[in-house]
């Protein structure tokens, strides 16, 4: 008996009981399901975080008194860490001679912004920034213009909105020339940013932003901590101009030679590292809830292969009185177990791709499909169709034939 007798046999079979068929592929379909859905799930998070790392720039890395995302316990001595300073900036741009941009970056209020009658919710992000945060950042002006330098240095009154504000302030006028009022203070309108999207679970569309000059004005406190946003010349040069910042803040912030930095600097390989790791445990838990499942679907396969070969007794001994070998009973029903993982694993592979990709869509981010891992599952449920399958295969091969046609 060829192989494709054998799948056609294994066929009728399993058509010929097909509320057992489905029940024991429902096994199968779950386990195969709950790994490449939990996989899916967090390749399509990956991407997300890789996606809007890039998006920041290859040339630039960020200056902070703290780490930006921590695993673990935190570190007391980090909060005793003394602020980064817009002085020390000022005198950092001084001396750098590598950097091609040095930006200040700090939230000074959570609130909202008026215009007439119309008003935001009160959780925008105001921002403090200097001139060259767009470019340091990798974002871009849909109208108007940016803060330039003279912003910054006569601390003037005004405002940088994000998409979403200025839509909703401004629904189909022009929002660049007109007066908004934040925390009851005015802001004269003189752009608004390229619609940006979501980012960790913020809205990077729901930001002002203002010369951090006259947010020291409004808000006081000049020696507050802020972050330093820095662009290399070049990718090339990254490496080497955060050797000269780093080297230029140890001098600036009075570190001892002995001594550990005491700020972060964040490079995007150092922002995407932390995730990485998260990301490569949950999918080491998916894949780990999902052998468990195929392994309770395996012991089911097993179940029902061999209710099989009992109810088949008869038929198998009729076969081998007419000359079939244990070989070929042997292989038939290993057909029929792999036969039966095969159709369970593919339409738990296509449910769980459809299934991960749900939060793509959710969070309206590219869509990922964990191709390694589908193959994976394929071989995977082979593998338990040949260990759970070959026990009762081996048996209806073992069958004698007058003992099988004597079988009531």
């Amino acid at each position: 008996m060829n192989i494709s007798e054998s799948l056609k046999m294994a066929y009728e079979t399993l058509r010929g009981n097909k509320l057992r068929s489905f029940l024991t592929l429902l096994g199968m379909i779950i386990g195969v399901f709950s790994v490449i859905a939990a996989v899916t799930a967090v390749d399509v998070i990956d991407l997300y975080f890789t996606e809007s790392f890039r998006g920041m720039g290859s040339n630039s890395f960020y200056v902070s008194k703290s780490p930006n995302f921590q695993m673990g316990p935190d570190d007391e001595s980090q909060r005793n860490r003394p602020n980064l300073t817009y002085e020390d900036l000022l005198t950092l741009r001084g001396r750098a001679r590598l950097a091609a941009s040095i930006s200040p970056d700090g939230t000074f209020a959570m609130t909202k912004v008026v215009h007439g009658s119309e008003e935001t919710n009160p959780s925008i992000a105001l921002r403090g920034v200097g001139a060259d945060w767009p470019v340091n950042n990798g974002f871009d002006v849909a109208e108007g213009r940016f803060l330039t330098e003279d912003d910054i240095r006569y601390a003037r009154p005004v405002i940088v909105l994000g998409s979403i504000i200025a839509d909703r302030l401004f629904d189909n006028v022009q929002a660049v020339g007109k007066e908004v009022r934040v925390d009851g203070r005015r802001y004269r309108v003189v752009g608004v940013m390229e619609e940006k999207g979501s980012f960790l679970g913020g809205s990077q569309d729901e930001i002002v932003w203002a010369p951090i000059t006259r947010m020291f004005a409004a808000y006081g406190d000049a020696d507050r901590n802020i972050a330093y946003d820095v662009r290399a010349p070049s990718p090339e040069l990254l490496t080497a101009t955060i050797d000269e910042v780093t080297g230029l803040l140890r001098s600036i912030r009075s570190v001892r030679p002995e001594e550990e930095n005491n700020f972060e600097i964040n490079t995007n390989d150092a922002l995407t590292g932390p995730f990485e790791a998260f990301t490569s445990v949950l999918t080491m838990g998916g894949a780990g809830i999902g052998l468990i499942a195929l392994l309770a679907a395996g012991v089911g396969i097993m179940n029902i292969m061999l209710v099989s070969v009992t109810e088949r007794t008869r038929e198998i001994g009729i076969r081998k009185a007419l000359g079939a070998t244990r070989r070929a009973i042997l292989t038939q029903f290993l057909v029929e177990a792999v036969f039966l993982c095969q159709i369970g694993g593919l339409l738990g592979i296509l449910l769980g791709g459809i299934g991960g990709n749900v939060l793509a869509l959710t969070l309206n981010i590219s869509p990922s499909f964990p191709w390694l891992w589908a193959f994976i599952g394929v071989f995977g449920v082979t593998a338990i169709a040949l260990v759970f399958g070959v026990y009762p295969a081996y048996k209806a091969a073992r069958l004698r034939p007058i003992d099988a046609l004597g079988y009531e």
